[in-house]
């Protein structure tokens, strides 16, 4: 799915604030924001980073320029080794004419060289949002991969499904779609008490905790 199709598709769904997190890289964020602007939607960018013990995690941006740096960082931290078209499909960056302005050539499924602890805080220093993802799912997880959730900052965890009998420490509990298809957007989604619709609204109602679930939770 492109960018563009993304939003549409929250649009219809009525989703009002969406962020897009491809696998450890934000080509299509620029392509993404325009698009979210375009459909009135309250676009957050970021970057699903997989890091070296195989844990996978959000680091959010409201701001397109902190969210390339941090991309840039990323990528500049995957290991050089080609994608291979043939079993993952080419990686396209669409611009934001949803056309297609090139194809990213390091492969993005793998992890990256920076440890959960260390994404952690990179994430926090540049004021992004950080949060560990699918805590309780049987793969790229810190239940999977490390087999608890380490004590440090985070903005919120996302769980698969609510309640869970993993220790969330007390973090605010968020879910998402997690979608790599169209259908499979607002599956899950969480609604959070906001002052505004915005990013800075988002950062605050995570950290007040005021969080209720939507479709597909049980």
């Amino acid at each position: 799915m492109t960018p563009g199709m993304l939003a549409f598709e929250a649009m219809e769904k009525g989703i009002s604030i969406l962020a897009l997190s491809d696998h450890n890289c934000g080509r299509n964020l620029p392509a993404f924001k325009s698009a979210c602007e375009t459909c009135g939607i309250v676009p957050v960018m970021g970057i699903e980073v997989n890091t070296i013990e195989d844990v996978h995690v959000l680091g959010l941006f409201g701001n397109l320029e902190d969210a390339m740096d941090f991309s840039s960082f990323i990528e500049f931290l995957l290991p050089d080794i080609p994608n291979r078209p043939d079993l993952f499909g080419d990686q396209l960056i669409i611009d934001e004419n949803e056309e297609v302005s090139g194809i990213f050539q390091k492969n993005l499924i793998g992890t990256c060289g920076i440890s959960f602890s260390d994404l952690v805080e990179e994430v926090n220093s540049r004021d992004g949002l950080v949060i560990p993802a699918h805590i309780d799912r049987y793969a790229f997880s810190v239940k999977a991969s490390l087999g608890f959730l380490p004590d440090m900052h985070y903005s919120a965890v996302e769980l698969i499904k609510v309640p869970t009998d993993m220790d969330t420490l007390g973090n605010t509990v968020i879910q998402g779609s997690d979608a790599h298809y169209l259908k499979e957007v607002g599956r899950r989604s969480c609604r959070v008490d906001m002052d505004e619709v915005s990013f800075e609204g988002l950062k605050e109602g995570l950290r007040a905790g005021n969080v209720k679930y939507g479709p597909g939770d049980d």
